[in-house]
């Protein structure tokens, strides 16, 4: 059975949690306050989950979710992360983030910038335009008229191959936005952030429509 590491519990990272289990996954998840005080998520997760410290959540995944805002400096156990697929949920926000000067200068995106901090893993920006809790109620099975897509950013084939595979577990077709360095378009304020509903289709279409926000 397949183990998911989640670093971070939040929104993000506890309804992936869910979905994922949902889908038969095994989960070890990780917050920046300890394992002990992840026990009421737990508790609701079932056997199928648990908690730990965020090095023992990488180390135990076959592949990780990353649902924590990038920091300045990597905050990040790198080397737990070693030869692995790294779903990385964050999206660029001023206001949480503050300023990085290559951001806004559109010199590199936030993705880049976790492969530069993780890089001896494989990152792939995923689940970064869909709000949390709808990743349970949004999903349809393969070829259902009208079924949403979401998009894939990687500099690896493979780790987009495994999104996609995700995705459409959790009932939602692909667009793969590869490289890392297209992943902007997918950003806060661009259309395919805007738009809530998007068949592959529109969100294809919404992609290359995005424009550069140039901050600085």
């Amino acid at each position: 059975m397949t183990t998911i590491g989640i670093i971070g519990a939040g929104e993000v990272g506890s309804h992936l949690a869910r979905a994922a289990i949902a889908n038969g996954y095994q989960i070890v998840i990780a917050n920046s306050r300890g394992p002990e005080t992840l026990k009421g998520l737990i508790d609701e997760l079932g056997p199928s989950a648990c908690a730990a410290t965020a090095a023992d959540a990488a180390a135990a995944g076959d592949f990780v979710v990353v649902a924590v805002p990038l920091k300045r400096v990597n905050d990040l156990p790198a080397e737990a992360f070693a030869g692995k697929i790294v779903l990385d949920t964050n999206n660029y926000m001023i206001w949480r983030d503050g300023h990085f000067s290559s951001i806004d200068s559109g010199e590199k995106t936030v993705h880049e910038l976790r492969q530069e901090h993780l890089p001896t893993s494989k990152v792939v920006k995923a689940f970064t335009h869909i709000q949390a809790p709808r990743i349970l109620t949004w999903g349809k099975p393969s070829g259902s008229p009208g079924r949403l897509a979401l998009s894939a950013s990687s500099n690896f084939p493979e780790a987009v191959e495994l999104v996609t595979r995700l995705y459409d577990q959790f009932g939602f077709d692909t667009v793969d936005n590869s490289p890392l360095k297209e992943s902007w378009r997918s950003a806060s304020g661009q259309p395919a952030w805007k738009q809530e509903r998007q068949t592959r289709h529109e969100l294809t279409a919404n992609l290359v429509r995005a424009r550069p926000i140039i901050l600085s």
